[in-house]
Order: C-alpha cells, then sequence, then structure tokens
C-alpha cells in the first residue's frame, strides 16, 4: 500500500489555509459593499422588477413591515435580498467602473 502520508499532510494544510480566509463570526445576510454603493448612490438608475411570488410566503406584507421597522425602502430591500442570493450562488454583478470621459 503507497504511503499517503504526504498527500493527508498537503490536504490538511489546504484545509487550514481555506479556514483562515473564511470569517466565521461576520453576518451572511450583510450587503455586500458594491450593493451598499449602489444603492446609496443618489445618480442610480432603477429598473422594473414583476415577478409573481407565492401568496403563502407574505413577502410583500414582510417587505411592508420591514420597511416600517428599518426604514429601507422596498425596493432595496428586494434589491439586496436578490443581490445577495445570486452573488451566493455564482452570479456577481459585472460591475463597470464609472464612466470617467469628460467629452
Amino acid at each position: 500500500m503507497p504511503d499517503l502520508s504526504q498527500h493527508a499532510s498537503q490536504l490538511r494544510a489546504v484545509a487550514d489555509a481555506l479556514e483562515a480566509q473564511s470569517d466565521p463570526t461576520s453576518d451572511p445576510f450583510a450587503p455586500h459593499p458594491d450593493t451598499l454603493n449602489i444603492i446609496n448612490g443618489r445618480h442610480t438608475n432603477r429598473g422594473q422588477i414583476n415577478y409573481a411570488v407565492p401568496d403563502e410566503l407574505q413577502i410583500q406584507r414582510r417587505i411592508r413591515r420591514f420597511h416600517a421597522d428599518h426604514g429601507i425602502q422596498h425596493g432595496d430591500i428586494v434589491a439586496m435580498a436578490l443581490d445577495a442570493f445570486l452573488r451566493a450562488n455564482g452570479y456577481p454583478p459585472d460591475l463597470k467602473p464609472p464612466n470617467t470621459d469628460a467629452s
């Protein structure tokens, strides 16, 4: 049987490195800083989305209550939630730097 101790040692080193990179104390629901910058921008272009969601989830009622409790606008709540979900599933936005062309 081959000696696999070297491979096991390398796997432990990789696992230790990955664990050191993760921050278990961070809030998994915290909006991404880029998302906050866009949402808080004064001249952010906004588009309408309209999707049918199951009534049983009471999404609209829950959004209204969250807005009343925290003062965050309805669209911003939806944007942050969808952005977090899509980023977590490997679909980050293709953010381009602001147009600096002065012409």
